[in-house]
């Protein structure tokens, strides 16, 4: 199966209309590091509803995804968006040092080739820019209660589900840092203090 086979056959087992995790923790933070009028890509934008979110901020947005299905139902939902299909392995279809900032929503847990999409990030975005993103939180209070139920353990690290990376804030923070993004912060939300669901990351492009 290729690549736009595989993602188009995960949206299909995705209920229509389902609600993005964490969705108003996410929206908070989203919103709070844009402003009206910039230029924002949200990359891995599954049905829009953050991207719809940017436009009532004022926001000029671009919605890209590595499968039609998602996009489709997006378009249904909110006319007004400018959406695009990309290629989950290759160069995206925009112009270098486009977008004052790039939003990716629970989207770098699902990708094989780290280093090319942080190439990819970096290159649509103008020195100075920033990158905003969330992914699941895999703290170590939270990895111990895994392992204390073989049950959850062997579901959380399925090898035939689509998450292939799982990060802690100190992981995502050096691997950020070394693809050249600077005043990195990342700090771990969503649920009780020893057991945060959710990493949410604000990262600046070098002008280098």
């Amino acid at each position: 199966m290729g690549s736009r086979a595989y993602h188009e056959a995960l949206w299909e087992g995705v209920p229509a209309g389902s609600q993005p995790p964490e969705f108003a923790l996410r929206k908070r933070f989203l919103l709070e590091h844009v402003s009206a009028g910039e230029n924002v890509l949200d990359v891995g934008c599954g049905e829009g509803r953050f991207a719809s979110e940017l436009l009532r901020a004022g926001v000029l947005v671009l919605g890209v995804d590595v499968a039609e299905e998602p996009l489709r139902r997006a378009r249904e939902r909110d006319r007004a968006l400018d959406l695009r299909l990309v290629d989950a392995g290759g160069r995206w279809p925009i112009e270098d040092v486009s977008f004052d900032a790039v939003w990716a929503g629970e989207t770098i847990e699902h990708v094989a080739d780290t280093a090319g999409w942080l190439s990819e990030v970096r290159r649509v975005l103008r020195p100075g820019g920033r990158l905003l993103l969330s992914t699941p939180a895999h703290g170590r209070l939270r990895v111990l209660r895994l392992a204390l139920s073989r049950r959850a353990f062997e579901a959380h690290f399925d090898p035939c589900a689509d998450h292939l990376r799982f990060y802690t804030g100190a992981g995502l923070t050096r691997m950020l840092s070394r693809f050249g993004f600077q005043e990195v912060s990342v700090r771990a939300a969503g649920g009780p203090p020893a057991a945060r669901r959710l990493l949410l990351a604000r990262a600046v492009r070098s002008r280098w």
